[in-house]
């Protein structure tokens, strides 16, 4: 999660520092096999996020429950966990390859033209999970940079202060400071002295007011934005199955619960945005999963079908069958699947600009 400036905790390093890489936090990701989809309720971000996506372990009543985002992922968990890093990890190349580049260059503009810090670019990465999204975007600006990491797993904090990029694309230096708090909350003055806010796979687990204050904070304190995997609501399977479109729906009606905005975040974002001025650009960041992401596939499977039959359990007699399919198709490497997210890149006028 992110967070709020007076409510944070705040650490800070240089980007090659060492600490303790907290592993242990969360749950183990499952074992191999096809895992029974009855009587567990097991949830994955549609984009299956990444900076914040996350594996968390639960034990409603209809059993125990398999989260592979929380807070700062792709789909909601419960308050109080703490999330492991296997899933991050799992899944941090295929968010790499997927984030839209096609916004970086109007991104860069905008950067090159903001006055001149001592410190150079600040930048502010929400739900940050093990760093990635700063791991990808740091080597792709120039000049000096500061990265503030909000997140509320003390542990994931660690692994992301370890793992941060040591350099700018110009080989300027990289420094890492990281806070704890809650997004919710977050104001202008939260992002007093920022260049840019970043995060990736956030806002569809968050309310519409949620987003609306985050674009507000923005606007109001003239900070770029740059968000990305956000989830659509969209997956291409290919070879098809029958039960596909029913996974499908139920689904995105999962990700929809507890008011949070699943595959509509993109659009209520869009408006949010652009009600107070800024530029709004969105360009499409799928992922392309094929038989050189087996183990990512076969997670996300679990997740996909897992969220469905917990939202519609009717399903649950005929999702296991289809479960166990999928699978067998993903280990013979003959599944293929296109993940559908979106990037928004959101330029609101400078501060103080009154035309």
């Amino acid at each position: 999660m992110t967070t709020s400036a007076s409510t944070a905790t705040t650490t800070t390093a240089s980007a090659g520092a060492t600490g303790s890489p907290g592993m242990g936090a969360g749950a183990p990701l499952p074992a191999g096999g096809a895992a029974p989809v009855s009587g567990a309720a097991s949830t994955v971000g549609g984009a299956a996020g990444v900076a914040g996506a996350s594996v968390v372990t639960a034990a409603p009543a209809s059993g125990a429950a398999l989260s592979m985002a929380g807070r700062g992922g792709d789909t909601p968990a419960a308050e109080g966990h703490q999330y492991a890093p296997q899933w991050l990890e799992l899944r941090e190349s295929a968010d790499a390859a997927a984030r839209a580049t096609d916004l970086l260059d109007p991104l860069r503009i905008r950067l090159a033209n903001l006055p001149r810090r001592a410190t150079g670019l600040v930048v502010h990465d929400l739900g940050c999970g093990t760093g990635s999204m700063g791991r990808w975007l740091a080597p792709r600006l120039d000049g000096a940079q500061q990265w503030v990491l909000h997140d509320q797993d003390p542990a994931l904090l660690r692994l992301a202060i370890e793992r941060a990029p040591r350099a700018g694309a110009d080989g300027s230096p990289v420094t890492v400071t990281t806070r704890r708090g809650d997004i919710g909350r977050l104001t202008a003055d939260d992002l007093s002295g920022a260049s840019l806010v970043t995060a990736s796979a956030l806002l569809d687990v968050l309310t519409r007011e949620e987003i609306d204050t985050l674009a507000g904070a923005c606007a109001d304190a003239g900070v770029p934005a740059l968000l990305t995997l956000s989830v659509v609501g969209r997956a291409d399977l290919v070879p098809a199955h029958p039960m596909d479109q029913e996974i499908a729906e139920a689904f995105n009606a999962h990700q929809r619960a507890s008011e949070l905005l699943g595959p509509d975040a993109i659009t209520v974002a869009c408006e949010a945005f652009a009600q107070r001025g800024a530029t709004v650009r969105v360009h499409p960041s799928p992922w392309q999963l094929d038989d050189r992401h087996i183990a990512l596939t076969e997670e996300w499977l679990r997740g996909w079908v897992g969220a469905a039959c917990e939202q519609r359990p009717e399903l649950t007699e005929r999702a296991e069958a289809y479960l166990r399919d999928r699978l067998a198709a993903c280990a013979a490497g003959e599944l293929r699947v296109t993940l559908h997210h979106s990037d928004l890149l959101a330029l609101p006028r400078p501060t103080g600009c009154t035309s």
